[in-house]
């Protein structure tokens, strides 16, 4: 891997400011402490999305004071700010129902899910939303201990669930991918899309880390895979969080050796190389839709492109039919 210190310091979910305060989660009564501090931050969660609002043009999370009834549900501990406030998330689905005072409502106008409002926040509440939405998901898909299969419950603040058969305490799991913006000796950008995308939507290319596998590897291996392309000069650029449900996006650059395309069919239907103009003509005129703004992979193209892709439209929703 080349070394370089021209990261991309701006990505939009990776700007949290809590303490976590990880010492403090250990406190069993912990979430009854923080619940009975009026003070207290706390942000409801409907279907993976919370409410926001706009003050004086600026995008912002709604938090409210907690209110009885809310220890009877999941509480996810999310940390203290520089000022000691602690904030906490309630995630639930409108399918559920919700607190008998109705604290939560289904989503409506002004609820934004993290991907539409992630870019517009700023640095404490995109990290809270972050956060937030990743432990939710977590907690939703394992209730029960993957050793013996009975149910868990959460400890720590949300940060952990012990099994209230064996006792085993499990945590939640981050799953490493690399992203990168691949670019041949004319300086052109590869784009591909997926097969269960819509047709003009196309980004860079990404994989998961396969166990026993470096960071550096798994670049040079998934661009081989999925569209035959050897490359080099793999470059760090950054890394964000990703929760839909689980993943660390690390992002890379690096140099084609070679340009012909031969495509993975099951991972890659369309691949292509674009200059800045091609690229920029064709998002404008429809042909091509980029990932979201509060994705690394727009910050990568962007960052090739020398400056921001104004789009006919811009695009939140996942590229798959499920949030993945």
């Amino acid at each position: 891997m080349s070394p370089s210190v021209d990261y991309l310091l701006d990505l939009s979910l990776s700007r949290g400011t809590l303490d976590r305060s990880h010492t403090r989660r250990r406190d069993p009564g912990l979430i009854k402490a923080v619940l009975a501090d009026p003070e207290t931050q706390v942000l409801d969660m409907v279907d993976k999305q919370a409410p926001t609002c706009r003050v004086d043009g600026t995008l912002q999370l709604v938090f409210r004071p907690p209110q009885f009834g809310d220890g009877d549900q999941l509480v996810l501990y999310l940390g203290v700010d520089g000022d000691g406030v602690s904030y906490v998330a309630l995630p639930r689905d409108s399918a559920d129902g919700g607190a008998e005072d109705g604290a939560a409502e289904a989503p409506g106008p002004g609820w934004r899910t993290l991907r539409e409002a992630g870019a517009e926040l700023d640095d404490t509440h995109a990290g809270v939303f972050t956060s937030a939405l990743a432990l939710a998901h977590w907690h939703a898909r394992h209730p029960r201990c993957p050793r013996c299969g009975a149910e868990t419950v959460p400890e720590q603040g949300g940060w952990s669930r012990r099994c209230t058969e064996d006792g085993s305490e499990h945590f939640p799991r981050t799953d490493a991918a690399i992203i990168v913006a691949v670019t041949d000796r004319e300086d052109r950008l590869l784009l591909a899309r997926g097969p269960h995308w819509p047709e003009n939507r196309l980004s860079v290319l990404a994989g998961f880390v396969e166990a026993g596998e470096s960071l550096e590897a798994t670049v040079a291996r998934e661009v081989f895979e999925e569209v035959g392309v050897h490359v080099e000069d793999v470059v760090y650029r950054g890394n964000q969080p990703w929760p839909f449900p689980a993943s660390l996006m690390v992002g890379f650059s690096a140099r084609a050796t070679d340009t012909g395309l031969e495509l993975d069919e099951e991972e890659i239907v369309r691949a292509e190389w674009f200059t800045r103009g091609e690229l920029n003509w064709a998002v404008r005129n429809g042909d091509v839709q980029l990932p979201p703004r509060v994705s690394i992979a727009r910050r990568l193209i962007e960052d090739w492109f020398g400056g921001e892709i104004e789009a006919s439209e811009e695009v939140s929703q996942p590229f798959r039919g499920r949030d993945s």
